[in-house]
């Protein structure tokens, strides 16, 4: 009878599969990008996935702590419906929306304008971008600090989390920080955006505390029977909820790529193409993530993700006041990244090294060296050495 195939060989046969419909959606995108315009739109597209892979890389870690809670049928729409759903909602019905808002038009005129007149569009955006930033950043900022609010076991970055967990401790300190934000904004930025930000913020702090209490129940009902039922194992309705929250994510994640794509190229097909390649890719990474168990190898990886969701918040809130460069953005959550898996490793070898002292201190053999007799037992046993024939 054949044997089993080693965890190692299914580990990746699995990444194959995960990456294979990553490879088959970029496929079919740098396809249609050359159909827009042949070997300029083939390019604008590489060019596109690669800025989305790298200002959403954190996204992936932070996807797969909520992503671990599902079932690998969820997780195979995720990788795939998701993509869809990422593609033709976020990078295209979400920018044309906001151009239908700004510009107090129709969705089709909004398509007629992406199409007509560039220029325009990309300015109708532009114009939109503090309210986007505050929305993005209120809401991510409540999801950093719903992070390090929390008891855990496991502190990464002590000086920080320390206050913060005593911050944590006040009623609704994060939606007071959010609101105060949106304060201080209103009455630093010109008075034509002013009501905008407030609006985005309040949005961005009602959005996450609609999704994180719905997130809550479908947690508490998980894991309602205990052990028998792991928060893995999620299905249904539960699961359903926990794809939308997963959906909602990914949009906030994506603004900054989004209007960075604009600095690459006006034409909206093309911008729904390339980042629509990063996404399949960064989704692909997100179950890659989940089935290998990173975050258990990994014990900073999640303090990581969550650190460059704070950045991240931090600068789109920045982005009310002035623009930040997308190089910083997506340099800022790779470092922290970086310096979490870094950070995983030394931690393991110091583990390592504490277990192999404390298991040679049990040793029988290691007690008795360490007596008051060791010299004089050291010394018999030379002398039994030299007596020894091989001696």
């Amino acid at each position: 009878m054949a044997n089993p195939a080693s965890p190692a060989k299914r580990e990746g046969g699995g990444g194959l599969r995960v990456f294979g419909v990553a490879h088959v959606v970029a496929i079919g995108c740098l396809i249609a990008a050359y159909a827009v315009d042949r070997m300029h739109g083939l390019t604008v597209a590489l060019l596109l996935g690669v800025l989305e892979v790298a200002v959403s890389f954190d996204n992936a870690i932070v996807n797969a702590t909520v992503l671990a809670r599902m079932s690998q049928y969820w997780q195979r729409l995720f990788l795939t419906v998701g993509i869809v759903v990422a593609a033709i909602g976020m990078r295209l019905l979400v920018p044309l929306a906001i151009v239908s808002a700004g510009a107090k038009i129709s969705p089709l005129h909004a398509i007629s304008l992406a199409y007509s007149n560039p220029e325009r569009y990309h300015g109708v955006l532009l114009s939109a971008q503090p309210a986007i930033a505050a929305f993005g950043g209120a809401f991510l900022l409540m999801i950093f600090l719903g992070f390090v609010f929390q008891e855990r076991d496991e502190l990464w970055i002590g000086w920080i989390e320390r206050p913060l967990l005593r911050i944590g401790k006040l009623p609704q300190a994060g939606e007071i920080l959010v609101l105060l934000f949106a304060v201080i904004a209103a009455a630093t930025v010109s008075r034509d955006i002013a009501l905008k930000v407030v609006v985005g913020a309040v949005a961005g702090l009602g959005s996450f505390l609609l999704v994180n209490g719905t997130g809550k129940v479908i947690a508490e009902q998980a894991d309602a029977d205990g052990a028998s039922r792991p928060r893995a194992t999620v299905t249904g309705r539960k699961a359903f909820f926990l794809f939308c929250y997963l959906e909602l994510l990914d949009a906030t994640f994506s603004f900054d790529s989004v209007m960075g794509a604009f600095s690459v190229t006006l034409d909206i097909a093309l911008i729904t193409i390339g980042l629509a390649i990063g996404a399949a890719y960064i989704r692909a990474l997100t179950v890659y993530v989940v089935r290998r168990g990173t975050l258990e190898q990994y014990r900073y990886l999640e303090h990581g993700a969550y650190y460059a969701i704070g950045m991240l918040a931090v600068l789109l809130m920045v982005e009310v006041w002035r623009d930040v460069p997308d190089v910083l953005t997506a340099g800022a959550g790779a470092a922290l990244i970086i310096a979490a898996v870094a950070s995983s490793l030394a931690a393991r070898k110091r583990q390592e090294r504490a277990e192999r002292r404390e298991a040679d201190s049990d040793r029988p053999d290691a007690q008795v060296h360490a007596g008051p007799g060791h010299h004089h037992r050291s010394e018999l046993e030379h002398q039994r050495e030299g007596d020894h024939p091989a001696a």
